[in-house]
């Protein structure tokens, strides 16, 4: 029984986020580590309930997302300057690339010849983050929810809390920011909240009074978020026993941090599927591309599914800015924080914060993982 217990217990305390799964479960063979791993019934079944597709279109986008995923660092070598960033166009099944319009014939032969379809457009990818940066060091009230550089719409999108827009504050922040580079405003319904909770069932972990979502197995421990917990406090299990300690956590400015494990819990390259897919096994960490499907499993709302839709965003807590976060169009709820986000078998962040509810929809935005593995000096627990 104690092996029994300790198993569901190392599994629970490494697993416990989610995992989103475009590539899916374990090839058939395990001797050919660079083939795609078959989509699962189970994943297919979400991608059509989340995203309205049929079986075989669900399998036609995983496909071309890895595909997308694939090309982008090239596509984006064969731009050089002349690169204004890349998004996977759902509607095409293709990487779109922008380059500005001093980009020569051979630069969008090459950027084609890699695979992507081009797009012009005025501004690079250089002169957008260099707006970006300006913009971080402004004071942000809270009327402004977030911003992040668009690179479909060639701007820096700064997203204002609907009700909040007249403010005397937003508008000024506003009249900053626009002097800064190229900049759209749009609206969003509410503030960005975290997603830690107090003390409730299911398989969380727990610091204090507070219950969050394990994220990423690391050889030695997990990464989870920052805002759950500060260096040096104790975490308990589902089970309430001990599994570890902080090692290092950072909330606001950034929103990562990393839990030792010990206690009889080790770590598994797995997150929780919750009966919706089956557990996916964690293989690496490239990042998805703009505009792909990625899910999210946390010990609240378990597994739900949506698209990247932004990267790099700014994202304006009433804790404090948090900078270099990717936002996507995937729900959580309280409890959830910290929890994991995969696309295929890559995964790709922990669970911040956002806005709404996996009743009337919302977005989030999660840390990405390999900014706190190279923080760190972490190695991903990889299958």
């Amino acid at each position: 029984m104690r092996r029994i217990r300790l198993l569901r217990a190392g599994l629970a305390a490494l697993l416990i986020l989610g995992s989103w799964t475009a590539a899916g479960t374990l090839p058939a063979s395990a001797d050919d580590d660079s083939a795609p791993a078959p989509a699962s019934d189970g994943l297919l079944r979400a991608m059509q309930r989340d995203f309205g597709l049929s079986s075989a279109e669900a399998k036609e986008r995983l496909a071309a997302e890895r595909t997308a995923g694939d090309i982008a660092p090239t596509a984006r070598r064969a731009a050089g300057a002349a690169y204004g960033g890349s998004w996977f166009d759902a509607e095409t099944r293709r990487l779109t690339v922008a380059v500005t319009s001093d980009a020569s014939a051979a630069t969008r032969r090459a950027v084609t010849s890699a695979g992507a379809t081009v797009r012009t457009v005025e501004h690079s990818a250089r002169e957008l983050g260099a707006a970006k940066a300006r913009i971080d060091r402004l004071s942000a009230p809270s009327g402004v929810s977030s911003w992040h550089v668009d690179p479909a719409a060639n701007s820096v999108v700064v997203n204002v809390v609907e009700d909040r827009r007249a403010d005397n504050d937003v508008r000024r922040f506003l009249t900053e920011a626009r002097a800064t580079g190229p900049v759209t405003v749009a609206t969003v319904p509410g503030a960005p909240e975290t997603f830690a909770a107090g003390t409730v069932g299911g398989d969380p972990y727990y610091t204090g009074n507070v219950r969050c979502s394990i994220g990423f197995s690391v050889h030695g421990g997990f990464v989870t978020a920052g805002h759950c917990g500060r260096a040096g406090a104790a975490v308990r299990g589902w089970d309430g026993t001990h599994i570890g300690t902080f090692q290092g956590s950072s909330f606001p400015g950034d929103d990562y941090a990393w839990v030792s494990v010990g206690s009889g819990w080790w770590t598994v390259p797995v997150v929780l599927g919750w009966g919706t897919v089956p557990d996916r096994l964690v293989r690496g960490s490239a990042e998805a591309p703009v505009g792909a499907s990625i899910c999210r499993s946390g010990s609240t709302t378990r597994w739900h599914c949506g698209t990247v839709l932004a990267k790099n965003e700014t994202v304006n807590y009433s804790e404090g800015a948090v900078h270099q976060m990717t936002k996507t169009s995937v729900c959580a709820e309280p409890g959830d924080s910290g929890g994991s986000y995969i696309s295929g078998d890559q995964a790709q962040g922990v669970t911040s914060g956002g806005w709404g509810n996996c009743s009337g929809g919302g977005e989030t935005w999660f840390q990405p993982v390999n900014e706190i593995l190279n923080r760190y000096g972490l190695t991903l627990h990889t299958a």
